[in-house]
């Protein structure tokens, strides 16, 4: 494999190749129970890169295999091979022929990013699985992926008109449907790809009897190979016998997708039952109807989401039940869509299966409703008792025929009861596909047995309901071990002719589908895994019990921090396209420094240090990830071990210490203002980290703490004075930099009748030190903290923060540090930013006029909603990139700058400068200023604005 690797680093192939332990590691494992590590990842830049790649490893009989967004979770995005990767660079929307409703596409090309170019022709991507934003065509076109909306469109093999393919044997042709003249094209072509085609028509000639009689007839039939689409009836369409073959017989080198017309307009019907049997009991009487989509939600996923303190806003709004069906109607005339959904409501009141319901049209709400259906199930995916099996995948998503799934369901839960497993109930309901996350026990000998047991009878069962082992995901190696139960000796021979004529020397993918390896050889947490114990300096989720081994099996894979829009998650994974920068990808790195073979030395890998260096702490992740990832509290424990064996470099000294130096050197801010403006001084600064192109904030002349008005204001004391009091907390930002919004603190407090309090020595948050990993420093520093505060716990004082990042600390670090100390937890709650304590104070602030940009911790630590309680409009510009010393780091300022444009920048020149913009974050602020021509303010500046002419009673 050197020779391999000498070849593409010789610049030969334009493209990524890596052979390092860390991308090893971050690609050995996707969405489902398996790991195989890579022989190494090539990353194609271009069409020609990618051919280039598919015939060296051909010519020098190397095993290879395709990968999209990696969230396959039957295993096909694994294998101990050369992976490919298409999706950072082949994802253009080449072409949208609307007339013909086809586009043609690159395979990295997302399903969401398809949908987008298609809705200006007032068209869409029918498919869409829950993984929607994430996944791309050329995995769904290996997995043959559906969605909710498969009820309308189908799945991706009825949305596929013609594959470019590229075969392990050098063929390089367009493939579809073949009449006789394109049959006779193919033959005339000559070499493999004449070969290729005449061997399918006399496979087909062969079984085309079995095929007919023994492939079952449901829409959601995804397991095996396609072959009934190259029956005559069928149009001979070799593009769509190819789809859901998993990568195992040639590789997407460009297809074209059919689009169809988009419904204007879309209402959705809630219903609410007793239990997710009578839900499946009403599929038959629903589906006449004309729905665009049914999905089937148990109380599993909505209880495990209250338990977790998730959705609970958006569970609230569901109707009265233990199970919902979610039923979504779509015409051209809003006013005929709900005609539509008033239809369903009746035929299930005529009935006799007691039910409620809830029509709903409000966009907004329905997107809710969906996030729950989409994200519940990975946010209940682990146990809440780590000593328990997790819920998996090891069966995943079977289908049988929707008029009989009532039936099935029963059945099928009472073998779930058989084996003492729990399991939670939810899927397409309306194509009778099932998803279920079961607790098997993959850790141990006879926990694996029993799970071979009850993966044989839940195969047999399938098959009895004239089902499908999947319905969705595809079969890899989770499923491959089983399909002789649904197909016969001969039609198992016709699928391994069919791999055969493709790939003759089993180079494409080998050990998924077919020939498939054993469903318990190479799982990530099986009997060979041990959990190590390691002695975090955190605890996780608020639970001491939690340690960092344990964090590290929190990613499941489902890659939402792949997501390019929507959300804070993950900022330098947007930017970058880069797996290793993506929160599963981190996530996977330190699950291999603490259990692998791959990362050696990992707490003093240098590899390890630099995907670390591209993460900005946003605590995206904690927040947007649905099993609540938290990297950043990661990153802060392996750079505290990393720093035992390697020192700091000089800048990230000097902003580690930033809450200690700042008060210092402000009587020298004329001279360091004058000098960090100056070129000269920049080029110097260079040479210790600083970018010379970024601006640097200017340091204030007078810091707010030593202000005249800062001397006027008592210190927290013990003293009960009978007063409203507030605890004004001086950033070191605040502080430093923009005094003007402390004294714009005092100025409300006082105007609102309330008495300022502030602390009177110096104290920073720390918030510097959790991101160079000084935690020792950082606990020691919040126990002082703590102690300064404890007056504010005994008299339940509240604490206005003005800076986000500071908040951040108090609402996570502190618990995580001290998770069992009840004074602790009270003081958290003190905490509160500018919108909560006028909210919290009663005070009738109208901010109609506002648009607010959050910070990234406040989003994720506090939320926005006291902002839109006062009326602000909150804007979703996902993270400005900045983070503290991030933005004016050398080797980190391009990210950063690119980050604020994806986002930030296209939705700030949509605002009108006559609106007020506000930003609580001080790096924000100063991002906005260096990207934009708009001038943002604190929040806590314009409700000081706002009360000017206003009088309130004490």
């Amino acid at each position: 494999m050197s020779n391999m690797k000498n070849t593409f680093s010789k610049g030969m192939i334009d493209a990524e190749v890596r052979f390092d332990p860390v991308t090893k590691a971050v690609y050995s494992t996707e969405a489902s129970n398996y790991r195989q590590v890579p022989i190494g990842v090539v990353i194609p830049k271009t069409t020609q890169s990618l051919i280039e790649t598919v015939n060296y490893c051909t010519n020098n009989n190397i095993k290879m295999y395709p990968r999209g967004a990696g969230t396959s979770m039957c295993g096909q995005s694994v294998n101990e091979a050369i992976c490919i990767d298409t999706s950072k660079y082949l994802n253009n929307v080449l072409n949208i022929d609307a007339s013909k409703q086809i586009a043609l596409v690159e395979p990295g090309v997302i399903c969401d990013q398809l949908k987008s170019e298609a809705q200006k022709f007032a068209l869409t991507f029918g498919p869409d699985p829950a993984t929607h934003s994430r996944c791309t065509i050329g995995g769904m076109l290996g997995n043959n992926s559906c969605g909710a909306h498969s009820v309308m469109a189908g799945k991706t093999v009825e949305n596929t008109e013609r594959l470019k393919v590229l075969t392990s044997t050098g063929a390089f042709f367009w493939v579809g449907e073949t009449d006789s003249t394109e049959y006779e094209r193919h033959i005339n072509a000559g070499g493999e790809q004449a070969r290729i085609v005449s061997s399918l028509k006399k496979l087909v000639d062969k079984y085309q009897d079995k095929i007919r009689n023994e492939f079952p007839t449901l829409k959601r039939r995804v397991s095996g190979y396609n072959l009934d689409q190259l029956l005559p009836e069928n149009g001979f369409n070799i593009a769509r016998a190819l789809v859901g073959s998993e990568g195992t017989c040639a590789t997407t080198v460009l297809a074209e997708m059919k689009l169809v017309k988009n419904r204007k307009y879309k209402v959705l019907v809630v219903f609410g039952f007793e239990s997710i049997f009578e839900a499946a009991d009403c599929v038959p009487t629903l589906l006449p109807l004309g729905p665009i989509a049914m999905e089937g939600v148990d109380y599993g996923i909505i209880g495990g989401l209250k338990d977790l303190g998730l959705k609970l806003n958006d569970i609230a709004e569901l109707p009265e039940g233990n199970a919902w069906l979610m039923v979504e109607f779509g015409d051209d005339l809003l006013d005929d869509a709900v005609t539509q959904a008033r239809t369903a409501i009746e035929a299930l009141n005529s009935g006799n299966i007691k039910q409620t319901s809830r029509l709903i049209s409000d966009t907004s709400l329905m997107s809710r409703m969906w996030t729950i259906r989409e994200t519940g199930a990975s946010a209940t995916s682990l146990s809440r008792d780590m000593n328990e099996p997790d819920p998996v995948v090891g069966w995943e998503d079977a289908a049988v025929e929707p008029i009989l799934l009532g039936k099935y369901l029963r059945e099928f839960s009472a073998l779930v009861d058989k084996y003492g497993y729990k399991t939670n109930l939810y899927g397409h309901f309306g194509d009778g596909c099932i998803h279920s996350r079961i607790t098997f026990n993959l850790k141990t000998k006879n926990g694996l047995n029993e799970w071979r047991n009850f993966l044989n009878e839940a195969a047999q069962l399938v098959v009895k309901y004239k089902g499908s082992l999947s319905g969705e995901h595809g079969d890899g190696q989770a499923k491959g071990e089983f399909l002789h139960y649904m197909y016969s000796s001969e039609i198992m021979n016709a699928f391994k002719e069919f791999k055969q004529i493709w790939d003759p020397n089993g180079l494409m993918n080998p050990g998924k589908l077919i020939n498939a390896n054993l469903v318990d050889e190479n799982l990530r947490l099986g009997p060979n895994y041990k959990r190590i114990n390691f002695a975090s300096k955190f605890s996780y989720n608020d639970n001491a019990s939690i340690g960092f081994a344990r964090e590290t099996e929190r990613c499941i894979g489902m890659g939402k921090c792949r997501s390019l829009e929507g959300g804070v998650m993950c900022p330098s994974f947007k930017a970058t396209r880069e797996e290793i920068f993506s929160t599963r990808g981190r996530a996977r790195i330190f699950f291999e420094v603490l259990n692998g073979n791959v990362i050696e030395n990992g707490w003093s890998s240098k590899e390890v240090k630099e995907s670390m260096d591209l993460c900005l702490s946003c605590k995206g992740c904690k927040s947007d990830c649905p099993t609540h990832v938290d990297i950043p509290k990661y990153r802060s424990e392996f750079l505290y071990h990393y720093y035992k064996n390697h020192s700091r470099n000089l800048i990230d000294t000097a902003i580690s210490h930033l809450g200690e130096v700042l008060p210092r050197i402000s009587p020298f801010s004329g001279m360091i203002n004058y000098a960090m403006s100056n070129r000269v001084f920049r080029k110097i600064g260079a040479l210790a980290g600083l970018d010379p192109s970024v601006k640097f904030p200017k340091i204030a002349k007078i810091p707010f703490r030593s202000s005249i008005e800062f001397s006027s204001i008592r210190p927290v004391s013990s003293n009960v004075t009978g007063e409203k009091e507030v605890i004004i907390w001086t950033d070191t930002f605040n502080n430093g930099f923009s005094p003007e919004n402390l004294q714009s603190a005092v100025n409300v407090v006082r105007k609102i009748g309330w008495v300022p309090l502030v602390i009177k020595k110096h104290v920073c948050c720390g918030r510097p030190l959790y991101d160079s990993g000084q935690l020792d420093k950082a606990k020691h520093n919040l126990e002082r903290i703590i102690s300064d505060l404890s007056v504010a716990v005994e008299r339940n004082i509240p604490i206005l923060v003005l800076e986000p990042s500071c908040i951040s600390v108090f609402k996570d670090e502190m618990l995580s540090f001290f998770p069992e100390n009840d004074s602790v937890a009270k003081l958290s709650k003190l905490f509160m930013t500018a919108a909560e304590f006028v909210t919290y104070a009663g005070i009738d602030i109208n901010l109609e006029t506002v648009n607010v940009h959050a910070h990234c911790h406040q989003k994720s630590c506090v939320g926005t909603s006291s902002e839109i309680k006062l009326g602000a409009n909150v804007l979703n510009t996902g993270c400005c990139g900045m983070a503290g010393g991030f933005g004016y780091h050398s080797k980190t300022s391009d990210v950063a700058r690119r980050i604020g444009e994806l986002e930030l920048v296209p939705k700030l020149q949509n605002i009108s400068h006559d609106r007020l913009l506000v930003s609580d974050g001080f790096s924000c602020r100063s991002q906005i200023k260096n990207l934009s021509e708009h001038k943002p303010y604190h929040l806590i500046k314009i409700i000081d604005n706002l009360l000017e002419n206003e009088s309130f009673e004490k």
